[in-house]
């Protein structure tokens, strides 16, 4: 279990036990646990999610959607540290800059956010605000505990099936030691948490497998691979669209 701590600890704010002493090894060993540690974070989103569209209303304790909203909206950055968000930023900066690969390589490792990656953060914030205030209330709670499950998923893909565009850095630990038993480990955990949750779920996870693998294709067309950058962004980019599928499938289905 020492892994699995340790990625949590890594990934989230969540510290049950605490680890100090971190080796490449302990990294890799704990991608394996990715989905188990996003069906913790998802917990504590659905959790939220159930209280404030079932628990509070029954009590007579109604919040405006908005502000809802926006709380299931900051949640996830806030039990994460905002480390995906990070991620992807500094990906949208430095894959959509048009310059050479070496120097994508060199904004991404920039620790100033540029104008590609505040634009891309806001409108993806924007739109996952809209998805929320229109899920449907039946639908949020399974939404909310199978989003960070599925998009934890895809980074295990990322890491596992795709090679590591940079010489060193704390990502390569991870596809260093993670190994494809890594994978297979990590697709039977998100079966069994995600399957339970209905055709929308099932849907959501096709969904987001058929982007990740394109997206990180393109990627690696670009950079020569993924970088520790690049799996925040799968894990950002996923979750919001695990949101999407939610919604449109509750939509249209």
């Amino acid at each position: 279990m020492r892994a699995f701590f340790i990625g949590l600890q890594f990934l989230t704010r969540i510290s049950i036990i605490r680890q100090d002493n971190w080796t490449a090894e302990d990294f890799g060993r704990s991608v394996k646990f990715f989905p188990l540690i996003g069906a913790v974070l998802g917990a504590i989103y659905a959790a939220f999610a159930y209280a404030f569209y079932t628990f509070l209303p029954t009590r007579g304790i109604v919040l405006p959607i908005h502000l809802t909203a926006a709380i299931l909206l900051i949640l996830p950055p806030l039990m994460t540290g905002g480390l995906h968000c990070d991620g992807f930023m500094d990906t949208m900066d430095g894959v959509f800059s048009g310059r050479s690969r070496e120097r994508m390589l060199e904004i991404m490792k920039d620790s100033c956010a540029g104008s590609n990656a505040v634009f891309c953060f806001v409108v993806l914030m924007f739109l996952e605000f809209a998805i929320l205030l229109d899920m449907p209330k039946d639908v949020a709670v399974s939404a909310l505990f199978g989003m960070p499950v599925i998009a934890r998923m895809m980074m295990v893909a990322g890491i596992t099936l795709f090679p590591y565009a940079r010489p060193d850095g704390l990502g390569k630990a991870f596809a260093q030691y993670a190994g494809r038993g890594a994978l297979t480990f990590a697709a039977v955990c998100t079966l069994v948490l995600v399957v339970p949750l209905g055709q929308l779920a099932w849907i959501s996870l096709v969904v987001s497998t058929v982007f990740t693998m394109f997206f990180a294709n393109y990627v690696q067309k670009r950079l020569g691979g993924l970088t520790g950058d690049v799996y925040g962004a799968i894990t950002t980019l996923n979750e919001g669209l695990v949101l999407l599928a939610f919604l449109a499938g509750a939509l249209i289905l």
